[in-house]
């Protein structure tokens, strides 16, 4: 009698895992046999678990033989989790699993193929001074970006890809679509941080990715530095409470993070106080205030900057120091 092949479709897709199929190699009654990997989006040479499961067989009773790429690994009676680090970006590694069942072999057939997508993110308008090696970081209210670069090692061009982006694991419909590899967003001054996360896929599936990030906030923040009329804005040291002065000296005041990045913006109110007294400057630079001491006085003062956002009423900040003189 010919034995009857047939096939028993079982096919699970995992963003950055690949495809899952179960091919019946002997004549049996239809038997599902359930895969789960963990975890499901494994990075390059990430250990990753894959566990076997069946609603129709007593799998603890049967023998199971795990291959991987064609080669004999591990077996047992009830072995039904393998572990297997996946291999390089762009590569695949194929696992099998061969289960012995009363009324026939079943094999599972794992495909491995994982993939690598990197988010990186700017503050879109968060001011830091010329030269500063940190990054700016958002505030509140402040516009981040987020942009997704798949590594893919084939022709594929991140444009070419669709992209399904989420804001607090919350789906954003406007942000995506075919050829969005980049997001835009405001963040929330109520949150502490933001998690982002995209899913991108090659037009005819065979590439998945996807990632998250989360993303902080920072309240803005002010240094004072003294401003040189030969050698400009000494950065090396801000000024520290109890400075002290002789003679005369410019400060310049530094707003760390605030928005937006032209710090000459008029939507940024600069209040200059000392000893709580307002102080208007006539200067169109209004981050610098230049002080002077009259010959034989000594003491100290109070200098105060209040800054405001006109438009964005979370990214008032402020700082005081006493100068001595």
């Amino acid at each position: 009698m010919r034995l009857k092949f047939s096939l028993l479709c079982l096919i699970i897709t995992f963003a950055l895992f690949g495809i899952i199929s179960t091919l019946k190699i002997y004549a049996a009654p239809s038997s599902g046999i359930l895969v789960n990997v963990v975890p499901s989006n494994p990075a390059p040479r990430e250990n990753t678990n894959i566990t076997l499961k069946s609603y129709e067989n007593n799998l603890d009773s049967v023998l199971i033989i795990w291959s991987v790429d064609g080669k004999k690994v591990s077996s047992g009676i009830g072995k039904k989790s393998f572990s297997v680090n996946a291999p390089d970006a762009g590569s695949e590694t194929t696992v099998v699993a061969t289960i012995s069942l009363p009324e026939g072999a079943i094999e599972t057939k794992i495909i491995v193929k994982p993939v690598v997508m990197v988010l990186l993110w700017q503050a879109n308008d968060s001011y830091v001074p010329p030269f500063y090696k940190g990054k700016a970081l958002p505030a509140p209210d402040s516009e981040v970006k987020v942009v997704a670069m798949p590594e893919v090692k084939s022709n594929i061009l991140p444009q070419n890809m669709t992209y399904y982006w989420k804001k607090d694991y919350t789906n954003n419909v406007d942000g995506s679509g075919y050829g969005k590899n980049f997001f835009l967003y405001t963040n929330d001054y109520l949150e502490n941080s933001n998690n982002i996360s995209v899913t991108a896929s090659t037009i005819d599936q065979k590439y998945s990715f996807d990632a998250n990030i989360n993303i902080g906030m920072i309240e803005p923040k002010i240094l004072f530095y003294k401003n040189d009329d030969r050698l400009g804005t000494i950065w090396q040291n801000s000024l520290v409470d109890r400075h002290k002065i002789q003679g005369g000296e410019v400060v310049e005041a530094v707003p760390y993070f605030i928005s937006p990045k032209e710090i000459q913006n008029p939507t940024l109110i600069w209040s200059w106080f000392i000893n709580d007294s307002l102080i208007n400057l006539a200067s169109f630079r209004k981050n610098l205030i230049p002080l002077s001491v009259e010959t034989g006085t000594h003491g100290t003062s109070r200098l105060r900057l209040d800054i405001e956002n006109q438009d964005k009423i979370f990214q008032t900040t402020s700082k005081e120091i006493d100068i001595e003189f």
